[in-house]
């Protein structure tokens, strides 16, 4: 693998070209690209259709076909979500469908997948970046002895076909655009809400192509007991809000966070954080917005007393509208906010609170977000 600044456009007689050799024989046969539908008892992760955007694209560029791969239990919700991904613009899909594939298992995933790739050979492999994709990616780059680049923020293809996938790299201080050269499938993560979801456009099932499993229950080492739900799994809905008010070292206190939650509350938001909080201990991790932690597509977002290092900016720029308030008139968040407030947030966030809360009703929050 080979890195470069997201800011240097590859270059056709040096840089990254110049390191590349030529793609062993191997792997010449190797086209497509691939996105894994991500489904847990019966309900697809939204990240897939994300993800089938961002396929779609570099398919077209690549002039191949974008292929859908499901993988399942037997049964209409497995049949339902290849017939989805023909919505989002899949030319064909591979399934492979078992009931021992009913719940996430690594091993068994991990083999089905690995023998898809083995057997009709893409040239990208793109999964979402979510807790069951990144255990996944990790295990069937190892088993095709492949690279893999993680949690990246920009996909695109170069002017030799190569795929370019841009990621955060030294704590969020930089971006650099990695490329997986004498190796496929060419593999790539991506968090939810990165990538725009795409229009959802009713079509024709297309080309299906079933493949079989080849295992059995003996053959897998992990057995699921039972399935327990996490509690906290709805605790907050950053990742798909309208409006998101979020807090950072500006306010000052664990106190002043108050302030985020009390104009959230009134603009029926939700309410987040920069990373310098939760390690303060000031609020909860699943709050936290930015590169390790939520990335975020809101119609508003308002922040309050944040600096916006790029570790927070590649976690928001996908915002409508993005609302900074802060003290320093130089602070990083100005250079992408779309209105920029030069003030003390704890004294302004009361003053919108008391304003929104006179002009709206309950129910009025939709009006906002529209």
């Amino acid at each position: 693998m080979s890195t470069a600044p997201k800011s240097a456009a590859p270059a056709a007689g040096g840089g990254r070209a110049a390191t590349k050799r030529e793609l062993p024989e191997r792997f010449k046969a190797y086209r497509h690209v691939w996105v894994f539908i991500e489904q847990e008892r019966g309900v697809v992760h939204p990240v897939s259709w994300e993800l089938m955007g961002a396929g779609r694209r570099l398919a077209d560029k690549l002039n191949v076909d974008l292929a859908a791969v499901v993988i399942g239990p037997v049964g209409e919700t497995t049949q339902q979500a290849v017939a989805e991904s023909f919505c989002y613009g899949a030319d064909l899909a591979y399934i492979v469908a078992d009931n021992l594939l009913a719940d996430y298992r690594n091993e068994s995933y991990t083999k089905a997948l690995s023998e898809l790739v083995n057997t009709y050979k893409p040239e990208i492999l793109l999964l979402g970046a979510t807790t069951l994709g990144r255990d996944l990616a990790g295990s069937v780059a190892t088993t095709l002895l492949t690279g893999l680049t993680a949690d990246c923020t920009e996909l695109d293809v170069d002017a030799d076909g190569s795929l370019a996938a841009t990621r955060p790299t030294f704590g969020g201080s930089l971006l650099c655009t990695i490329y997986t050269l004498n190796y496929r499938p060419q593999m790539a993560t991506v968090r939810p809400r990165v990538m725009p979801m795409p229009e959802r456009v009713t079509g024709a099932v297309w080309r299906v192509i079933s493949h079989p499993l080849g295992l059995v229950e003996e053959d897998i080492v992990t057995k699921v007991l039972s399935f327990l739900p996490d509690r906290d799994s709805t605790k907050s809905n950053l990742a798909y809000a309208d409006v998101v008010v979020a807090g950072g070292l500006g306010l000052g206190s664990p106190e002043n966070f108050q302030l985020v939650q009390q104009l959230a509350d009134v603009l029926g938001a939700e309410y987040g954080c920069s990373r310098p909080l939760v390690q303060k201990g000031w609020v909860t991790s699943d709050r936290q917005i930015g590169q390790t932690g939520k990335t975020i597509r809101p119609k508003l977002y308002i922040a309050a007393g944040i600096s916006g290092a790029i570790q927070h900016r590649v976690g928001v720029e996908g915002s409508d509208l993005v609302v900074a308030i802060n003290t320093d008139k130089n602070a990083p968040i100005f250079d992408f906010a779309h209105i920029g407030i030069v003030t003390d947030a704890i004294r302004l966030l009361p003053a919108l609170t008391s304003a929104f809360r006179a002009q709206l009703s309950p129910h009025s929050h939709d009006r906002i977000a529209g």
